[in-house]
């Protein structure tokens, strides 16, 4: 009986789904993890990066990409839908800055990509966008933003967030681990690592990192450097688990 709501995008089931969204958020779930955190004076993207094959060019398979010089985004869901997406903000990017001569804000981009995704949710031979985006960056006022935004339309601010495939346990380590009292860049930046390497069993090398700092470009960060942060954090780890002991022993 259902299949008849499940084939058309603009058919409400009698309890108020429109399966092809839900279908949509679904093809999110398998998609790479990303996480965003915004910090005091910085905001961090992360994102699992998929070993590639062995004769493929790397730099071909990105998961965080740049929408202008301050607003940056990563993505989890079909890599062929976000690059229409991403293409359609760019150039309303370009064409806000001609029109009003001002860069725009990161909400404003954000709920650009939402109204985009949710006119796919209501015209028949269409299907919604199956990507979740996290958008993040800073307005001329100097204050780091990070938002969400999902294949129904929908969009949120956050402090820290994650979507695609472990989500949820992402999360779940944010919820627990994320503090607004974070002082340093430093720290935020190895909170975000932590977060993804609750998922990613093989390091840092598949770990792509962004961050944008007040009044900074964007710098996306290369393998060695995220290796050696890794590093860190293990170490770190280390040492806490031996001052526990210490304590038990005492």
């Amino acid at each position: 009986m259902s299949s008849r709501y499940d084939r058309a995008i603009t058919v409400f089931s009698p309890d108020g789904h429109l399966f092809q969204v839900e279908y949509a958020q679904e093809a999110v779930k398998k998609g790479s993890t990303a996480v965003g955190i915004r910090g005091k004076d910085i905001v961090i993207l992360g994102v699992e990066k998929k070993s590639v094959a062995k004769l493929q060019e790397e730099r071909t398979v990105r998961k965080i990409c740049v929408l202008d010089d301050h607003v940056c985004m990563a993505f989890a869901g079909l890599t062929a839908d976000a690059r229409i997406v991403i293409n359609r903000a760019r150039v309303e990017c370009q064409s806000h800055k001609l029109t009003v001569e001002d860069p725009v804000t990161v909400e404003y981009i954000t709920r650009f990509i939402a109204t985009l995704k949710q006119r796919y949710t209501q015209s028949n031979g269409r299907r919604p966008f199956g990507i979740s985006a996290l958008i993040m960056g800073f307005d001329y006022d100097g204050v780091p933003r990070l938002y969400q935004t999902d294949p129904s339309g929908t969009y949120n601010a956050w402090k820290a967030n994650a979507i695609g495939r472990s989500a949820k346990t992402v999360r779940e380590f944010l919820e627990k681990n994320y503090t607004e009292a974070i002082e340093t860049d430093s720290d935020t930046i190895k909170l975000a690592i932590r977060a993804l390497l609750e998922v990613v069993q093989t390091g840092g090398k598949n770990i792509e990192l962004a961050v944008i700092r007040r009044n900074q470009p964007l710098k996306i960060f290369d393998a060695k450097e995220i290796e050696s942060l890794v590093t860190e954090i293990e170490k770190e780890k280390e040492e806490d688990s031996e001052r526990k002991k210490q304590k038990k022993n005492v």
